[in-house]
């Protein structure tokens, strides 16, 4: 058999494997090198299936077929094991070292390769779904570095209840903290980055909804890399995240049960397993589902963690509607019963082991054998003549069994000055309510309030408002700061407007403008919606609206929105001469080349060779680059950068 069938046979033997393949059905021989170097018995035995490419692959040695793994690798490598037009295209424009093109000089592969490593692309399969996109492995350090400076912000635009307004300042407290709610529109890692300088240490609630990794998610990435490049996304953004919030601020990460388990250990090494605080539930649907197993996927989950707050902080704040009664005997101020018991034994407590005798009638009440008295004996009769413990009996509407202790309602609010009570939250508190309340926060009710905004199912799989207010309301006070960097639909945002919290939303995707913003112009409007009439929202406030200044991500964009080859090829000269080509491309168009792009004929696979040519490190322009005539920007956004960065633009 000549070489050239011997290719094509294997060629369609490893396709076989959807490992190994792209989305537009191409080979990826990089995956494939990868799991030779594993000697993944998968591949194994795919390779054994056919004589002559087993006879090729591998030797006999005492009886035994051992995986000659260097020849393989060395020829699935070779410039010629792939003739099509797509990987000649390739070649033609890439640089090589011993007839290996740099993309491909990788030796090494772990379990997961790309832990350690870098990951700035998108999340959508509206963007380019890029192949290995790790920057450690293009990229020198410094050059990273360069890639989380800070960007350039434009597109400024401040919307009130007036309308849409020009941006002319930005509103600081006395501390020089922003106070300003904020819409950014761009790649959410590199959009934190940017914001890490003015908001470092800053931020109390983070909420993300991220994509779930599963089957039909947005997160469209090879199926060979899918979880390795999730993980390393998911890390990416929470290692800068975890730098914004404050000592004791609080993150939700919003995912199902596929991907959790992972995810905490991840999370874990980020934040410290000692300042992982819960996992929450919340059920996703009142319905069946049908499933696989016949077992129904009723909960998705939370993963919450802490920055760095002590065990013995009270984080969450429960928010409560006491009954006060006010009686005769103590007038002009109110009062209400606390158990007279606490959680802690007798062995703990041996001094509050003693039978609780009313001396009004000299009735007995023996401690509980699994809990203690709240005072101890001692204390008992001080409490009694202050009139702080009520015995059953002591008044008729009052239908009690034991003893309790009076708490008097100026004394609370002397002691905390709110309604909240800085106790015990059940990790279920979620799941802690009625049937109906239970209703409100399922899967199906987000898009109810979606279709009820806009008139249409306008986003998929929404967060409803309800649970972001029991979220908010038990981690933050208003004012507080909240980021979501997976904004969607902007229930988050949206929530913390009415809530009268400080947000932060980042979103990448172009419904940003039409979804987003659109929904938070309703709420300032006075939308009643969502919790509007429980947090009794009338309408007011503001928020920024701005994008991080694209400059080859506005190639990325006419890419994808190219119909022909024709089209290719001007932007392709376009691109050659007025973008950042990556390191390994030859920024000449030589003819052959062209025609080998041309002789590609899909026009899909011919966007996914476009869009590898552009150096990933400058999709957006960075803020020491403002005064760069080749950036054109404004000098209305010079002044809007430096009042947003402040101090950063001193030297530029």
């Amino acid at each position: 058999m000549s070489k050239e069938n011997f290719n094509e046979k294997l060629i369609a033997l490893l396709k076989t494997d959807l490992r190994f393949v792209d989305d537009t059905g191409e080979l990826i021989p990089a995956a494939v090198r990868d799991y030779a170097w594993q000697l993944d018995h998968g591949l194994l035995r795919l390779l054994l299936t056919d004589k002559e490419i087993e006879a090729k692959f591998f030797e006999e040695v005492n009886g035994r077929w051992i995986f000659n793994h260097n020849t393989f690798i060395n020829y699935i490598t070779h410039k010629n094991f792939l003739a099509n037009s797509y990987t000649q295209f390739r070649n033609k424009i890439g640089l090589n070292i011993d007839s290996k093109f740099l993309p491909e000089r990788g030796e090494v592969a772990l379990v997961w390769p790309y832990k350690d490593c870098v990951l700035e692309g998108g999340q959508t399969r509206e963007e380019e779904k890029h192949k290995e996109i790790f920057f450690n492995q293009t990229l020198a350090q410094d050059e990273i570095n360069r890639m989380f400076d800070a960007k350039v912000l434009t597109h400024w635009k401040r919307h009130t209840i007036a309308g849409e307004q020009r941006v002319s300042d930005i509103k600081r407290d006395e501390s020089g903290t922003i106070r300003e709610n904020l819409i950014i529109k761009g790649n959410n890692l590199i959009a934190l980055h940017s914001l890490k300088k003015q908001f470092i240490g800053q931020v109390k609630l983070i909420y993300i909804d991220p994509p779930y990794n599963i089957d039909g998610d947005s997160f469209g990435y090879n199926d060979s890399f899918r979880h390795s490049t999730w993980l390393t996304f998911m890390r990416n953004r929470l290692e800068i995240a975890r730098d914004l919030m404050q000592t004791h601020g609080v993150l939700f990460v919003h995912i199902d049960d596929r991907e959790m388990h992972y995810l905490k250990l991840v999370a874990d090494e980020i934040f410290g397993r000692d300042n992982f605080i819960a996992t929450v539930p919340r059920k996703t649907r009142t319905g069946k589902s049908d499933v696989p197993y016949k077992m129904s996927r009723d909960f998705d989950w939370m993963l919450v963690y802490t920055r760095g707050a002590s065990k013995q902080d009270a984080l969450f704040r429960r928010a409560v509607s006491r009954k006060y009664y006010q009686t005769p005997d103590f007038p002009g101020d109110e009062w209400r019963l606390s158990p007279m018991t606490t959680q802690r034994t007798i062995q703990e407590r041996p001094n509050s082991d003693f039978t609780l005798i009313n001396p009004k009638n000299g009735q007995e009440f023996p401690v509980n054998p699994n809990r203690c008295w709240a005072v101890t004996k001692d204390t008992f009769h001080g409490y009694y003549r202050q009139g702080k413990i009520v015995f059953p009996g002591d008044y008729d509407f009052l239908n009690m069994k034991q003893p309790a202790m009076r708490i008097f309602k100026s004394e609370e609010i002397e002691k905390k000055g709110d309604d909240f009570d800085k106790a015990y939250v059940s990790t279920d508190f979620l799941n802690h309510a009625t049937d109906e309340l239970l209703k409100s926060m399922v899967n199906k009710k987000g898009t109810d309030e979606i279709v009820a905004l806009f008139g249409r199912k306008a986003f998929a799989y929404p967060k409803n408002e309800l649970l972001m207010q029991r979220i908010i309301e038990y981690t933050t006070m208003e004012g507080d700061i909240v980021l979501d960097f997976h904004l969607g639909s902007g229930t988050t945002a949206a929530v913390a407007h009415k809530m009268g919290r400080q947000y932060i939303g980042i979103e990448q995707m172009d419904y940003v403008e039409t979804i987003t913003v659109e929904r938070l112009k309703k709420v300032i409007a006075g939308e009643q919606g969502g919790i509007s009439k429980s947090v009794n929202w009338q309408s007011g406030g503001d928020f920024i609206y701005c994008e991080l200044l694209k400059y080859n991500q506005a190639y990325m964009d006419k890419i994808q929105a190219a119909q022909s080859s024709e089209e290719l090829v001007a932007l392709w000269r376009d691109i050659a001469e007025n973008s950042f080509l990556n390191w390994y491309v030859n920024p000449e168009m030589p003819e052959e080349a062209v025609n080998a792009f041309i002789a590609i004929g899909d026009v899909e696979k011919q966007k996914h060779l476009l869009a590898a040519l552009l150096d990933k490190n400058q999709l957006y322009v960075n803020l020491s680059e403002i005064e760069d005539a080749d950036f054109d920007v404004s000098e209305e956004d010079k002044a809007l950068n430096k009042a947003f960065y402040g101090s950063a633009t001193t030297d530029i």
